[in-house]
């Protein structure tokens, strides 16, 4: 995989609209969500949230589909696997102790989100 694939998908994620919108769609799941619902959930223009859409669609971390009169949007997890699987590859030469192969217990302070 080229570097300017990851650039493209670092640089869509970099804009704070983009970054929710994207979370949002993890969220969601596989069926993703239509635009609009999109747009009323994070409090955006739909003209606005449309441009930022696309700018994650060309960078293969979304994908849309239409349904009747609507666009419908996911997680492209082709994209989204690439881009983790580069971000991950050389991770602490494989030592355990810094990237642990079974996920922290949960009662483990540092397991939880700020």
């Amino acid at each position: 995989m080229q570097l300017t694939f990851f650039l493209k998908a670092f640089l869509a994620l970099a804009q704070e609209t983009r970054l929710a919108a994207y979370r949002l769609l993890v969220k969601a799941g596989p069926l993703g969500l239509a635009a609009g619902e999109i747009a009323e959930a994070l409090g955006v223009n739909p003209s606005t949230l449309s441009r930022h859409l696309a700018q994650l669609e060309r960078a293969k971390l979304l994908r849309s589909w239409r349904v009747q009169r609507q666009v419908r949007y996911a997680i492209d997890w082709q994209g989204t696997n690439q881009l983790l699987r580069f971000l991950l590859e050389d991770c602490c030469q494989a030592d355990p102790a810094i990237w642990p192969a079974e996920p922290p217990p949960a009662d483990d302070p540092l397991a939880t989100e700020p």
